[in-house]
C-alpha cells in the first residue's frame, strides 16, 4: 500500500524570550517520500548543540528495531555534540499523525515535529467528510531558560522542576501573551471548505484543552490510528498524543482564535497561561478588533475531561479491524508514583524539605553510563545482573499483591 511519509519538524534550541527575539532559531523541514506500507525510512541526524541527544520516534510500531528507538541509554546511546547518527525507522501499520522528539532529558521540549502518514495513493479517508487541504498544529510548551538545566536542579534539589513560561502552537504563544500579538501562527480558511487538523501534543507536563470559537469539530484519528468520529467543540489531549481533527469552515468569514488552555486535577505546579492561534477567512470583510475566544471547560474541569476520553471508540471497520484479545493469561500489578525521601535536616526543596523521586512498583531508576540493549546483547557483566535484579524485585511486588488479593 503507498504510502507519502511527512516529516515536520520545528526545532527551537538557544532559547531566551520571544518577546526579545535576538538569538532564537527556528528550524524547519520537511521530508516527503513516496514508500510502501511496511517500508523503512533512514534519518540521518546531526547533533550540532550543546548536549548527547537521542531521537525517538513516537507512536511507530518498529517490529523487531529497537536499536533505533531513542530513549537515552535503554535502546541507544546519545548522539555527541558534533556527531551524527543514522536511525533506522521502520513502519507497519501505523496511519495517520505521530511524531518524533528528542528523548534525552528535557530535550523534547524543544526538539521536535509531525509525522504524516498519508492514505495509499489512490484511495481517500475511512471517513465520509474528505479534507480539502491538511495543517499540522503542534501545541509546545516554551521555558525562559536551558531546559537541561531546569531539569538537571530539580532533579540535584528534589524539588518540582520550573513550570513552562508560555504555552505554543506553532512556536508561538499568542493572544494573551503581549509578547507575540505581531507573530501570533495563523491558519486561512476558505469557507464551506474542510481541512484535516494534524494536532501533536508536544507539552511536556500538562494534559490540554483545545477548541475554536463558535466551531464544531470532528475528531477521527488518535495516536495513528483512526477512531469513529466525535462531534465536539473541545478535545482533550495529553502530553505525547495526536489527534486528527476536521474542521469545516461553515461560519461567518471573520477571524476566531483557536485555543489551548491546561487541565490540572492535582496539586502538583503547573503553567495556568493559554495560547491561542488565529483562524482567518479568506475574502472580502472587515476584521474585527477582537475576534471571539473558545469557551473551554475550566482548568479542574474533571467531567469535561472524562467526557471526552469515555467518548473514544476504535474504528473497528473491515478495512481497519481491531484484535483485542479475549482471554488474559496473566495480570501484573504495575504502580507508578511519585514519593517522598527524607532529606538531612530537611534540606531538600520538595514538600517539607524532602525529595521527591518516582518509582515503579517502589523501585527507582538510575540512568546508566552504557544503555542496557547494548549491554544485554553484548552480555556485559554487572550492568544487566543490576537490571534484572530490579525486575526480579517488581515480579515479586506484584506476585506478594496477587496473594494478598486472593
Amino acid at each position: 500500500m503507498g504510502l507519502i511519509l511527512g516529516f515536520l519538524g520545528f526545532l527551537f534550541l538557544d532559547w531566551v524570550s520571544l518577546c526579545m527575539a535576538s538569538n532564537v532559531h527556528n528550524y524547519t523541514f520537511i521530508l516527503n517520500n513516496t514508500n510502501l506500507k511496511g517500508d523503512t525510512a533512514y534519518v540521518n541526524v546531526h547533533n550540532n548543540g550543546d548536549y548527547g541527544v537521542t531521537i525517538h520516534w513516537h507512536g511507530v510500531k518498529q517490529p523487531r528495531n529497537p536499536w533505533s528507538d531513542g530513549p537515552e541509554n535503554i535502546t541507544q546511546c546519545p548522539i555527541q555534540p558534533g556527531k551524527n547518527f543514522t536511525q533506522e525507522v521502520i513502519f507497519s501499520t501505523e496511519v495517520g499523525t505521530l511524531w518524533w522528539h528528542a528523548h534525552s532529558d528535557w530535550s523534547r521540549a524543544t526538539v521536535h515535529g509531525a509525522i504524516v502518514i498519508l492514505p495509499e495513493l489512490g484511495t481517500k479517508y475511512p471517513f465520509d467528510q474528505q479534507p480539502d487541504d491538511e495543517v499540522v498544529l503542534i501545541l509546545g510548551e516554551w521555558y525562559l531558560g536551558d531546559v537541561k538545566e531546569i531539569i538537571d536542579n530539580a532533579t540535584e534539589t528534589g524539588g518540582d522542576p520550573k513550570v513552562s513560561d508560555a504555552f505554543t502552537i506553532n512556536g508561538q504563544p499568542g493572544f494573551p501573551n503581549n509578547c507575540s500579538n505581531e507573530t501570533t501562527y495563523s491558519v486561512s480558511v476558505e469557507h464551506g471548505k474542510t481541512y484535516l487538523l494534524r494536532i501533536v501534543s508536544a507539552v511536556m507536563n500538562e494534559e490540554m484543552f483545545f477548541g475554536i470559537a463558535d466551531h464544531n469539530i470532528t475528531v477521527v484519528g488518535r495516536d495513528g490510528a483512526y477512531i469513529k468520529p466525535i462531534i465536539t467543540d473541545y478535545v482533550l489531549i495529553t502530553p505525547g498524543q495526536t489527534m486528527d481533527v476536521l474542521l469545516t469552515a461553515n461560519q461567518t468569514p471573520g477571524h476566531y482564535y483557536m485555543a489551548a488552555t491546561p487541565f490540572m486535577d492535582a496539586s502538583a505546579p503547573y503553567d495556568s497561561s493559554n495560547t491561542s492561534a488565529i483562524l482567518k477567512y479568506t475574502g472580502n470583510y472587515t476584521a474585527p478588533s477582537s475576534p471571539p475566544y473558545p469557551s473551554l471547560p475550566s482548568v479542574n474541569d474533571t467531567v469535561a475531561a472524562d467526557n471526552f476520553t469515555d467518548s473514544v471508540r476504535s474504528l473497528a471497520s473491515k478495512e481497519y479491524p481491531i484484535d483485542v484479545p479475549q482471554e488474559i493469561d496473566e495480570r501484573l500489578f504495575i504502580t507508578v508514583s511519585v514519593n517522598q525521601l527524607p532529606c538531612n535536616k530537611d534540606s531538600c526543596d520538595g514538600p517539607d524539605g524532602t525529595m521527591l523521586a518516582a518509582s515503579l512498583n517502589n523501585v527507582s531508576f538510575v540512568t546508566p553510563k552504557i544503555d542496557i540493549l547494548q549491554a544485554y546483547y553484548m552480555n556485559m557483566q554487572g550492568i544487566i545482573t543490576i537490571l534484572f535484579q530490579a525486575i526480579l524485585l517488581m515480579f515479586l511486588t506484584t506476585q506478594e499483591f496477587r496473594r494478598a488479593n486472593i
